[in-house]
This record gives C-alpha cells, sequence and structure tokens, in this order.
C-alpha cells in the first residue's frame, strides 16, 4: 500500500487533483494495459523534456522558433498576447484569429509575487518595436490582475503609437478564457475596444 499512496500522493501534484481525484486516476491507473501505462509516462516526459519556449512568442513548442511565428500566411502586423500556451490553443481552435502571439507566462499578482519583471513583457516590447506592428490584442483574462497586467502593459505601448485593443467582455469577469466556450472567445476577439 505505500507505493499507491505514493502515487496518490504525487497525482495531487497535478493542479486541480485533490486526494479524491488523485485516488480515482490511481485506481484506474492500475486497470490500464501496462503498455499504455508505459506509453503515457514515457509522453509525459518527452513532453516535458522536448518542450521548449519559443525564442519569439515564448509559446510552447519542439521547434525554434514555433510553427506560429514561422507561418508567413498569418498576419504579421497583430499580435495577440495572451497569459498562458493555453490560450493560444484555446483561441486557435476557434479558427477566426489569424495573426501572431506572445505569451506572457502570468500576470501581474502582487498576492502572488508575481511582478512585471517575471512576464514576457519586455520581449514584447522589443518586438513591437523593431517590427511593424500595427495592432497589439491585449486578452489576458477579465479578472483583476488581468485587467491590471492589460492596463499596464497598454501604458508601455501607447508611446509606440500603435492600435492597442483588449478583447470584449463576452467573457464573464473573473472567468478563465480556457472554460470559454468558441462562440464566446471569437465574440470577445471580434468585439475588441481600443484602450
Amino acid at each position: 500500500m505505500r507505493l499507491l499512496e505514493e502515487l496518490i500522493e504525487k497525482l495531487q501534484w497535478l493542479p486541480g487533483i485533490g486526494r479524491k481525484s488523485a485516488l480515482r486516476l490511481a485506481f484506474y491507473l492500475q486497470k490500464m494495459d501496462e503498455a499504455k501505462v508505459k506509453e503515457l509516462a514515457g509522453t509525459i516526459v518527452r513532453a516535458r523534456t522536448s518542450l521548449k519556449e519559443c525564442i519569439i512568442c515564448h509559446n510552447l513548442t519542439e521547434t525554434n522558433p514555433c510553427p506560429i511565428c514561422t507561418d508567413k500566411s498569418r498576419v504579421q502586423d497583430r499580435i495577440c498576447v495572451v497569459e498562458q500556451p493555453s490560450d493560444v490553443m484555446i483561441i486557435e481552435r476557434i479558427g477566426e484569429y489569424r495573426g501572431l502571439y506572445h505569451i506572457l507566462h502570468g500576470v501581474i499578482s502582487p498576492i502572488n509575487n508575481m511582478g512585471p519583471k517575471d512576464l514576457r513583457i519586455d520581449s514584447l516590447l522589443k518586438r513591437v518595436s523593431q517590427n511593424k506592428i500595427d495592432e497589439v490584442i491585449i486578452a489576458t483574462n477579465p479578472t483583476t490582475d488581468g485587467d491590471i497586467t492589460a492596463v499596464y502593459i497598454a501604458k508601455l505601448l501607447k508611446p509606440l503609437n500603435i492600435k492597442i485593443t483588449r478583447i470584449a467582455r463576452g467573457l464573464p469577469t473573473g472567468s478563465d478564457i480556457e472554460f470559454a466556450d468558441k462562440i464566446t472567445i471569437a465574440k470577445a476577439l471580434e468585439g475588441r475596444q481600443e484602450i
């Protein structure tokens, strides 16, 4: 039973997995075909060791720069700023946005000891000033920290004389892009407003 308890404890390292969920997962893994368990473990290890941050947008990628940054068919003068790589996956799944991205890897959050220097804001400013960017869409989550981050970035970008927009409030305040449906995100991008 010590090994089972260790597995349950380790599964709780994952976000959103409490003891009950970890217990269910541990017993499910015991019922799974051994080859599938090895395949799952191998994929986790390969993903952790092979996925890196794109040198341009900071998305997770196997190639550097990432496929989105190197895709010349995308709108090259528009950057959508998001909090996490998972936000890119969600927006891409909709298929409405064809510009580039910039991933901050968090938001300004004093309570979580996250300041502007902990985010990828400096590389965003450098990228915008060195390239012909016409619009920056700030798509941080509609939370207090997301709003603070959006206002902070907008103030830094203002002197560059480009269009700065914020996704529309089709997303309820306090929610995450990760949990929104496709239509809500599409409408929020469509109805973005200048900051």
